[in-house]
C-alpha cells in the first residue's frame, strides 16, 4: 500500500509511523489513560484495513489554513473539517488568548489556525458519508442510517419506520 502526500508523491506505507503518530497525539491529550497501545494499534490498523478494502491509498495532508464556516464565495477550498481532533495541549494557552470570532464565540478553528503555524497539523482525508449532526435533518438521517446498520436494531426499527411511513402516506 502507498500513501499519497500533499504534493502527489506516493511513498511506501509504514504502519509504525501511523502508530507512533497516533500514540504521540494520544499521549499529549492524556489518552494514555483511555487507550492502550493495543487499542491505538487497532485504530491505525482499522484505518489502513479500510483503505486496503477499498483499494485506496491512505491520504493525509498537512493543514495550511482553515476557515470557520466561510461564505461559499470565500471558501478557500472544497475540503471541510469534520470536527474530530486529536490536539496537543499547546492549544490551551492559545485558546486563552483567542478573541471571540464568528458568532461572537471563541472558535476552536481560530486557535487551530495559530497552532498550525507553530507546529505541523495533519488532516486525514476521510472518504465516506459525512453526516452534519449539527443540522436537524442531518442528525435524523445519521440516526436512522446508523440504526439500520446495527443488527441488534435493524429489524424492529425497520418495521417501526415502515409503519410510520404507511400511516403518514395514508393521511
Amino acid at each position: 500500500m502507498k500513501i499519497i502526500k500533499r504534493n502527489g508523491a506516493e511513498v511506501p506505507f509504514d504502519i509504525t509511523k501511523i502508530i507512533t503518530a497516533v500514540t504521540k497525539a494520544s499521549d499529549s491529550v492524556g489518552g494514555k489513560a483511555r487507550l492502550s497501545r493495543e487499542q491505538i494499534t487497532d485504530i491505525a490498523a482499522a484505518v489502513t484495513d479500510q483503505c486496503q478494502a477499498l483499494n485506496r491509498a491512505v491520504s493525509v495532508e498537512e493543514v495550511q489554513d482553515m476557515v470557520e464556516k466561510p461564505k461559499v464565495e470565500e471558501a478557500p477550498s472544497r475540503l471541510a473539517v469534520l470536527g474530530r481532533y486529536v490536539i496537543n495541549p499547546e492549544i490551551f494557552p492559545i485558546l486563552e488568548h483567542t478573541a471571540p470570532g464568528r458568532g461572537n464565540e471563541i472558535q476552536l478553528t481560530d486557535a487551530l489556525k495559530v497552532l498550525a503555524k507553530e507546529q505541523p497539523m495533519y488532516a486525514y482525508n476521510f472518504e465516506g458519508r459525512r453526516y452534519d449532526v449539527g443540522d436537524k435533518q442531518g442528525f435524523l438521517e445519521a440516526t436512522v442510517e446508523m440504526a439500520l446498520k446495527r443488527t441488534d436494531l435493524r429489524d424492529k426499527f425497520l418495521t417501526y419506520l415502515q409503519d410510520i411511513v404507511n400511516k403518514e402516506s395514508s393521511k
